[in-house]
């Protein structure tokens, strides 16, 4: 296909980071979809031809929005899509900019940012636990004699868990607020700015965890999947590992979660577009964690198929540029994926076992996302997974089984005193 062929484009905005550039360029060829991809580093994406790329500023949001319109300019858009939690707000402020459809920016700020999150669903009559929030400039001690236990610290913007951290006591929390002010100085996170200066202190919500995936359309909320987390996750630190799906909660509990869910992006304000929401389950009822204005990260949309295996990427592009889509009914057979933890830091050294994994009965593939040769750091550092393991069987508990098994067949060789190549 030439650029003849279209008249208009979509513009997806990815980190050069993000493991799901291949994943949305591949549904947008499926589609026949003219997609171009704007990236924080033009030299990641040399091999494109030229307008199929352009280097936008994520950090300057008003910088950002300048060039798309610009970019727009040569090349007219018909859709503006953020992939990651990193390009979720600018791409709202430049659709909005383009006079495109778009969840309002205050909607999306929203669900980047975890205290205003929290600010936001504070008197929308869901369950809330008690939240403050802190300079990286405040007195631990001080903080610590005066807050309630058990509670959880997390920086505001992070992701994919990087900071998370829970305290017991006031030596525990003035521990996790030394340990989350020095990520916070991290080249990384030092450019978001008034965000990388806070942490926002919040009551631990015990019980159960499920992750919802969903798309919205004038606000009417399609549940794509329902994900049940089997493995406690309790703290100190919150790696998530394992997703299955569907979820084996009761048909009660299930209904209760879509409607915290609805309630929540309502209160948000969020419209249209794909949404990954987080709850914890307990006796008191469902408690919304987070919303974000993006789709499951990392590689675990892989797990999801539907219909006749439409991609989740496939579902998500239909849906921003208009296209009809058959069904958004997942697939009948259960599914699952466990994103790898990182043991230990170090350099990894070698991977064995993956031809054993992979011959594990249900199991989909196994993809090793780091690099041998290249530094791995655990939780709550971190913010990488080793791979992920993908599944699928007759019945969740099937899946499962199928997952942790293919994990022990594997085996990692981590050097803790080497450096990266």
């Amino acid at each position: 296909m030439t650029d003849r062929d279209f008249q208009d484009r979509l513009l997806l905005l990815i980190p050069t980071t993000s493991y799901r550039v291949a994943d949305f360029l591949n549904a947008a060829h499926r589609l026949g979809v003219d997609v171009a991809v704007g990236s924080n580093q033009r030299q990641v994406l040399e091999a494109f031809a030229d307008g199929r790329t352009v280097t936008i500023n994520f950090q300057d949001l008003e910088k950002g929005v300048r060039e798309i319109c610009a970019y727009a300019r040569d090349y007219p858009l018909s859709a503006v899509l953020g992939v990651d939690e990193e390009t979720t707000v600018l791409a709202s402020k430049a659709s909005k900019a383009l006079g495109l459809a778009h969840n309002t920016p205050e909607s999306v700020e929203a669900t980047a940012n975890k205290f205003r999150f929290r600010t936001v669903l504070a008197n929308s009559g869901l369950l809330m636990p008690p939240f403050s929030l802190l300079s990286v400039g405040d007195d631990p001690a001080r903080a610590a004699r005066e807050a309630a236990y058990p509670c959880v610290l997390k920086p505001l913007m992070l992701s994919a868990s990087r900071g998370v951290i829970r305290a017991d006591n006031p030596d525990e929390f003035i521990t996790a607020f030394h340990r989350i002010t020095r990520i916070l100085k991290q080249p990384d996170v030092v450019t978001m700015g008034d965000a990388a200066k806070h942490i926002l202190v919040e009551g631990y919500i015990a019980g159960r965890e499920v992750a919802l995936e969903g798309l919205l359309d004038g606000g009417r909320l399609t549940v794509l999947a329902l994900f049940d987390k089997p493995d406690p996750l309790e703290g100190p630190f919150f790696e998530e590992t394992i997703y299955v799906t569907p979820s084996r909660l009761p048909e009660s509990w299930q209904s209760r979660v879509m409607d915290a869910t609805v309630q929540a992006v309502a209160a948000l304000g969020l419209r249209d577009g794909p949404i990954h929401a987080e709850l914890r389950l307990n006796d008191q009822g469902p408690w919304v964690i987070e919303v974000g204005a993006r789709s499951i990260g990392g590689l675990c949309a892989r797990a999801l198929r539907f219909g006749t295996g439409i991609s989740l990427e496939e579902l998500i592009l239909s849906h921003v540029l208009g296209l009809p889509i058959e069904t958004m009914a997942r697939e009948e057979k259960a599914a699952g994926v466990m994103m790898i933890p990182i043991p230990q830091a170090g350099v990894l050294e070698s991977v064995g076992g993956i031809e054993a994994a992979r011959r594990v009965a249900g199991i989909d593939d196994v993809t090793i996302t780091i690099p041998v040769g290249q530094e791995v750091v655990p939780l709550p550092e971190g913010n990488k997974y080793l791979g992920f393991i993908f599944a699928r069987g007759d019945s969740p508990e099937a899946v499962e089984e199928a997952l942790r098994d293919s994990h022990h067949c594997l085996r990692f060789q981590i050097d803790p005193g080497a450096e990266a190549e």
